[in-house]
């Protein structure tokens, strides 16, 4: 009953123009800016710790309405999935360099797409097997059953499997044996045991080592590939050049740097669009036994 309710909830939505949704979130942002919630205060707290040699408390404050303001809009965009078609496709998004992602493919060991929490990453994880085919795509399942099972059921609208995050080792090598791309986003924290440190904004971050164990096993090309807004409300969704890994024959010092590498990508584009990120989330909370050297890598 849940579930039925929240899919015609997101289907009426999908209705409203791409623009006035785009409208109606930024209203709705400046409401939830007045609202004194735990996340809210997250968020502010890693913008100063990642720029406060930079930027003041103010203009962190500016940044972080900003942030809100982008996921405002992400609520009302996000629903347009359900009636998303290769027709329509242009309403909402185009590429950018897809060569390097059809190049990566056409190697005949399956792709990893390396992502992050970042601009509109739902709409692009439809966009990319509605215009270039089926993908797989590893995912944490939501808290609250009746949107995840919505939430999958919009992931796998157009051939995408979804893999559980958990021992998700087998699938990934399936779908890499099939020549597909496996999508995966690399911006959360882990526990200490599924990862390496490695500099991330100025802080030392614990990230997932499994996309480098993988792809120096695999040799599986590398393409970082985020979405962002454009003057005209539409995405651009950008594939990058393939990430060309680190190989010492030293298994350690290669998956810590070739995680470095990976996380290299995405701090470029935070940087680059600071508003585009999900600022939210608790990404520093595993620390280091001890402090590691700011040359330690």
């Amino acid at each position: 009953m849940i579930y039925r309710l929240i899919r015609v909830v997101f289907l009426l939505m999908s209705y409203i123009p791409f623009s006035l949704g785009q409208f109606l979130g930024k209203m709705l942002s400046v409401f939830f800016s007045m609202i004194p919630l735990k996340r809210m205060d997250i968020s502010l707290n890693n913008i100063q710790q990642s720029f406060g040699g930079c930027m003041d408390r103010d203009k962190a404050k500016r940044l972080n309405r900003r942030v809100i303001r982008h996921f405002g809009q992400m609520v009302f965009e996000t629903p347009h999935t359900m009636r998303l078609n290769r027709d329509n496709l242009d309403r909402y998004l185009y590429f950018a360099n897809e060569e390097n992602f059809q190049g990566a493919l056409e190697k005949g060991k399956g792709a990893f797409i390396l992502t992050a929490h970042f601009g509109n990453w739902e709409l692009m994880s439809a966009a990319i097997p509605l215009y270039f085919g089926g993908i797989a795509a590893i995912a944490r399942p939501f808290d609250f059953q009746p949107l995840d099972q919505l939430v999958n059921e919009l992931r796998s609208r157009f051939g995408s499997v979804i893999i559980p995050k958990q021992r998700a080792m087998r699938k990934i090598l399936m779908s890499l044996r099939q020549k597909k791309a496996v999508g995966i986003l690399l911006d959360q924290n882990v526990d200490w045991y599924d990862g390496v440190f490695v500099n991330f904004l100025g802080r030392w971050a614990c990230t997932n080592k499994g996309l480098a164990l993988i792809a120096m096993k695999t040799g599986a090309p590398v393409i970082p590939t985020f979405s962002v807004r454009q003057e005209d409300g539409r995405y651009c969704i950008i594939f990058e050049d393939e990430v060309r890994l680190v190989s010492t024959g030293d298994k350690t010092r290669d998956v810590e740097e070739n995680t470095a590498l990976f996380t290299g990508m995405i701090e470029k584009y935070i940087r680059r669009y600071p508003d585009h990120w999900f600022w939210f989330h608790m990404r520093w909370k595993t620390l280091p036994y001890c402090k590691l050297p700011d040359d330690y890598y």
